[in-house]
């Protein structure tokens, strides 16, 4: 049950993520989903690493939010070089 709760929050905040970014993001329901749950595993692994979280904790969903935006923004990068 814990896998799909992550799941739907992955996809919330890669919703909210790609709200706040400006520009136009062709992602999927999928990349969508994808992009909140690697932005929450980024803020969690940069929050342990900076203090702001211990270790064994996770990132709370704004963490989340910041991570998959980061996310994003990498994403934009590598997909203009193409």
């Amino acid at each position: 049950m814990d896998i799909i709760w992550e799941i739907i929050i992955g996809f919330l905040v890669g919703l909210v993520a790609r709200a706040l970014m400006p520009g136009s993001q062709s992602l999927g329901l999928i990349m969508t989903t994808l992009l909140g749950v690697v932005g929450s595993l980024v803020a969690t692994h940069l929050g342990v690493a900076v203090g702001f979280y211990e270790a064994g904790s996770s990132a709370r969903f704004i963490g989340s939010v910041v991570g998959a935006m980061i996310v994003l923004f990498v994403y934009g990068l590598i997909a203009k070089k193409k």
